[in-house]
């Protein structure tokens, strides 16, 4: 694949633009030194007919967002700001797109942690300190069909001194080392059809950091899994199994997720 690169930063970490556009095989970088928003730049470069794995990177964001606009602090050098634009031809692989994605990129990171790395549903990487990354989805439609997504994924590299308790990678890690893992895993994963498959819902329950959790939202009950649409699925007091799609998971007791700490590997029965 040609690459090429629109340089607005000279380098990231050292790495020329086009150099990194050709190890992370994209067709075209648009590397920042700061921007407001990745997600931002990434639809209007799509809007404007930009290809299939164009990649948005700065180092980084002045007002960096997560699902329902919540703010992700985004500081120079800190970690991982990029959205990357895709164009999918399966609308019900987009149910399923943040979890599917989730699933790539903690494998592909896991390697620079210090431990493992867990999901909470729908969207947010966990490691043991605290949480390490998030992914935001955004898809544009036509006619009842996805005309682009932008994947907008922000996680910390380094401890952020101004979020106590927040996840990062390992001392000494190199960001594009990290990204020539993660961006082709979130490509592959972008390319995937239909809803989840046995070996993907086995994965993530291996990771799962709420299951078996006792939550008060999105629905009171214990969490018990995810469904292959992408559902949480939560047992109530009366003992009834019920399917949510949209939320945030709160503790029951008020606590937080503070850590990645996901039980040993386990199998799951398909719901």
């Amino acid at each position: 694949m040609s690459s090429s690169a629109d340089v607005v930063a000279p380098s990231y970490d050292g790495e020329s633009a086009d150099a990194l556009a050709r190890s992370l095989d994209v067709p075209r970088l648009l590397l920042f030194s700061d921007v407001s928003s990745t997600m931002d730049v990434a639809h209007a470069a799509a809007a404007r007919g930009a290809p299939a794995g164009t990649l948005v990177l700065a180092d980084a964001q002045s007002a960096g967002r997560g699902r329902a606009g919540r703010r992700w602090a985004s500081r120079a050098g800190g970690g991982i700001w990029l959205t990357l634009v895709e164009r999918p031809d399966d609308a019900s692989a987009i149910e399923v797109l943040s979890l599917r994605l989730g699933l790539a990129a903690a494998a592909a990171v896991e390697p620079f942690a210090d431990g493992r790395v867990c999901l909470k549903w729908p969207n947010d990487l966990y490691v043991a300190a605290g949480k390490l990354a998030g992914l935001l989805v955004e898809a544009r439609w036509r006619d009842g069909r996805p005309e682009w997504v932008a994947i907008g994924f922000g996680m910390n590299v380094r401890p952020p001194e101004d979020v106590p308790g927040a996840g990062h990678l390992r001392g000494g890690t190199r960001r594009p080392s990290v990204l020539r893992a993660l961006v082709p895993a979130l490509r592959q994963a972008a390319a995937r059809r239909g809803p989840l498959d046995s070996a993907e819902l086995e994965a993530f329950a291996n990771r799962d950091v709420a299951v078996g959790r006792t939550v008060s939202a999105p629905l009171a009950g214990r969490v018990v899994g995810i469904s292959a649409a992408g559902e949480l699925r939560v047992e109530t007091a009366a003992g009834r199994v019920e399917a949510v799609r949209h939320g945030s998971l709160v503790l029951a007791d008020g606590s937080s997720f503070s850590g990645c700490d996901a039980p040993s590997p386990r199998r799951v029965t398909p719901a």
